[in-house]
């Protein structure tokens, strides 16, 4: 499958890793605000052997209706920031492209857009796209409603310059509703990222912790989306809604 990637931060860079690593999928071109010198495709800036082509291209510098139409890709993968999906939504949307945004934080009219799109297009949204915070989120949520008056505690940790409190974090504690000035923040070192939801019984404690060891993990959570959204219909989609056939031995009802 012909993926394009917008955005080529860290977090875009490592994503981008991984697609060209992928014998399943083709990174055939990669939006930025500003092309380096020198720099034209994200394999050479990765230092990567591959086949894809991974051209990179300046958003300021195309126009989105003429572009989507001569480098055509079957799945958009966003991981740049919140404005960008009303660059390119409606002329990606308009071709049939599936678009997966990994977007930590949107405003509720960019929510709303979404949603429109998703009647024309398979959308996916998730703040964090790491399969194992989201099995995290959905087996903390499986817990809390075996047990709805448990004791919870929210724990993230982050690197020492990363400001504000985790986009997981709070969307951690919204779906155990919890409320976020309860969250607990820790800023230290280099840490990548780390969530743990601590449950107090009265005789036991469950913690549930997971722990971003590279950003590739952005990566292989974007692409394993994509294996799962390749075949649905149009529809506005999270991590839910791929994650519980899983849970529940249902993973070939997927449509």
């Amino acid at each position: 499958m012909k993926i394009g990637l917008i955005g080529f931060g860290k977090a875009g860079k490592a994503v981008a890793n991984v697609i060209l690593s992928s014998e399943d999928f083709s990174l055939e071109w990669v939006l930025k605000n500003k092309i380096e010198p020198g720099l034209s495709t994200a394999k050479e800036a990765l230092n990567i052997e591959t086949d894809d082509l991974s051209t990179i291209y300046s958003r300021s510098e195309i126009n989105m209706d003429q572009f989507f139409k001569t480098h055509p890709v079957d799945i958009i993968i966003d991981f740049s920031d919140a404005e960008s999906i009303l660059q390119y939504g409606s002329t990606a949307a308009g071709l049939g492209v599936k678009i997966i945004s990994a977007i930590s934080h949107y405003q509720d009219g960019q929510i709303d857009f979404l949603k429109e799109l998703s009647k024309v297009t398979t959308v996916f949204w998730s703040p964090n796209i790491t399969l194992g915070v989201n099995y995290l989120l959905f087996a903390a949520s499986l817990l809390k409603n075996i047990a709805p008056g448990v004791d919870i505690e929210l724990i993230e940790e982050h690197f020492k310059s990363k400001s504000g409190i985790s986009g997981t974090a709070v969307r951690i504690a919204e779906t155990l509703d919890l409320e976020t000035e309860s969250i607990n923040s820790v800023r230290a070192g280099g840490i990548v990222g780390k969530h743990e939801v601590i449950f107090g019984f009265p005789y036991q404690t469950v913690r549930l912790v997971h722990e971003s060891i590279s950003r590739e993990a952005f990566g292989s959570g974007a692409l394993f989306v994509a294996e799962n959204i390749k075949n649905k219909k149009e529809g506005f989609y999270n991590f839910e809604d791929i994650l519980r056939p899983y849970f529940f031995g249902q993973a070939g009802t997927l449509s």
